[in-house]
């Protein structure tokens, strides 16, 4: 890979507008960006969201790369880029009240296969939070619990849903967003908790992740003051590396956050975001809006790996997994065979299931 190529192959971009962008498609064909993040901005109806999926395959196959990403967050409840009329999943809490893993992963699936349908291979799900704060503005009702252990097991049981659809799954928000009181898209959240605390509850879902196999996890724009003080998680790398890496031992794509997030982007300039998050260990860098911010994201990058081998050396462990990655979003999507239930189909059980519970 040229030094372009190589920062190119850790962004993930948006852009506005219901077709690929002209620009996005020009970086996507020079081998410059790794996929897309698509948002309800991008998908007036479901053509619009194959459309753009089959323009960003075709763009980057002119490069010659691996499939890229196509990524969405489709949680269910009010985080569901799928646009109207389709029927989309309640909120995940729903699922975690009724307890049961077999729902939850059936309800993974038919998000998986709907996705995988329309072109989407990357789903940034499950929710790990376990919302332990009822004040908090982002997670709530998002998260499957407030007890680690179900988080875990509910959360997994979604993702391994996703995958048997055809999709690749994401954990989110590494080191645990749940506590906080303040929302990482508008200010920086800042969680006190001694490390005992953090191991019995926040950390817990995503050490199961790890010992699971989950492809990717995403990093919150969170100070956790007992793992390192001065510097939000996704840019430190006593968080992203020495814990989750070393000590978790995750060994997937480690996923920035959207680096807009004002959380980060009030405190530090593009180039100290999009070089601080890889330093830290983060191998894909979500830019989910602005087209000049992910040029100067790209830009930053591949200064960067020109005048530091340390920093070469680092992009091309993450392009390694980012290129693994793809692969995996590949086989992934020929593989699918089993049968899949329709999310409205799962909307019904989740109904019946509720009233069934009401009734006992």
């Amino acid at each position: 890979m040229t030094p372009r190529e190589l920062a190119g192959a850790l962004l993930v971009a948006g852009f506005s507008g219901t077709s690929l962008a002209p620009r996005t498609a020009v970086a996507l064909e020079r081998g410059e960006r790794a996929g897309v993040v698509l948002f309800r901005r991008n998908l007036p109806d479901l053509a619009a969201l194959a459309r753009i999926a089959e323009q960003t395959r075709a763009a980057s196959l002119l490069h010659g790369s691996a499939v890229p990403l196509v990524a969405i967050d489709e949680e269910g409840g009010r985080v569901s880029r799928l646009p109207a009329p389709e029927v989309k999943l309640p909120p995940m809490r729903r699922v975690g009240t009724l307890g049961s893993a077999d729902l939850a992963r059936r309800a993974g699936l038919a998000v998986g296969a709907r996705l995988a349908a329309l072109g989407v291979n990357l789903d940034f799900a499950p929710v790990l939070d376990v919302d332990s704060n009822p004040m908090n503005p982002v997670i709530g009702d998002r998260s499957f619990s407030s007890e680690p252990e179900a988080c875990a097991r509910l959360g997994l049981a979604f993702a391994d849903g996703l995958r048997a659809g055809g999709v690749l799954p994401c954990g989110k928000h590494f080191p645990g967003h749940g506590d906080t009181d303040k929302d990482s898209h508008h200010d920086l959240p800042v969680l006190s908790h001694d490390r005992a605390r953090l191991d019995a509850v926040e950390l817990a879902p995503f050490r199961e992740a790890a010992r699971a196999g989950l492809e990717t996890i995403m990093s919150a724009h969170v100070v956790i003051r007992a793992l390192d003080e001065g510097r939000p998680a996704t840019l430190s790398r006593r968080v992203m590396t020495d814990l989750l890496r070393t000590e978790i031992g995750f060994d997937g794509v480690l996923v920035s956050d959207d680096l807009e997030m004002r959380a980060v982007a009030d405190r530090y300039p593009i180039d100290e975001r999009a070089i601080g998050a890889v330093t830290a260990g983060c191998d894909a860098l979500l830019i989910c809006s602005d087209e000049d911010l992910a040029d100067a994201a790209h830009a930053a990058l591949t200064a960067e790996i020109e005048s530091s081998a340390a920093f070469a050396a680092r992009c091309r462990e993450a392009a390694s997994r980012m290129a693994a990655l793809r692969r995996r979003a590949a086989s992934l999507h020929e593989a699918r065979a089993e049968r899949a239930p329709s999310i409205a189909d799962v909307v019904l059980e989740i109904e019946e299931a509720e009233r069934a519970r009401g009734a006992s």
